[in-house]
C-alpha cells in the first residue's frame, strides 16, 4: 500500500514538473560596440514527453553606446519569440513555454 502511494506521488510530481518540457538546444550572445543580442533556441516536446522537431527561437537585445571603457548599455530589453515578435516576456523560459504552447506542444 505504501509503495503504491509513493509511486502515485512520484507520478504526480513528474507530471507537475514536466509542464514546461522544452529542451534547450543553444544559447549565444552576439554584438559589438553599439548593440548586443542574446538568442536561445529550444526544442518543444509532445504531450507524451517525446522531443518534437519543432523549435522556438527567442531573442533579446541590449542597446549600448560608446567603446571600450566608455561603453554604456541600458540593460536588456524583454525576450521576444521571433515567430511573434510583438509579444514580450520577462525571461526566456516563459517565452519558450508560450511559443511551444502556441504550436500545440509543451
Amino acid at each position: 500500500m505504501i509503495k503504491k502511494i509513493i509511486v502515485t506521488l512520484c507520478l504526480i510530481f513528474v507530471s507537475a514538473t514536466a509542464a514546461n518540457a522544452y529542451q534547450l538546444l543553444s544559447s549565444k550572445e552576439l554584438g559589438r560596440n553599439d548593440a548586443k543580442n542574446q538568442t536561445v533556441v529550444v526544442k518543444c516536446t509532445t504531450d507524451t514527453g517525446k522531443v518534437s522537431s519543432q523549435t522556438c527561437t527567442l531573442r533579446r537585445y541590449a542597446k549600448c553606446t560608446g567603446n571600450g571603457s566608455n561603453k554604456k548599455c541600458n540593460g536588456w530589453q524583454p525576450w521576444q519569440d521571433l515567430r511573434n515578435p510583438g509579444k514580450k516576456y520577462s525571461d526566456w523560459r516563459s517565452a519558450a513555454s508560450a511559443c511551444c504552447r502556441a504550436k500545440g506542444l509543451r
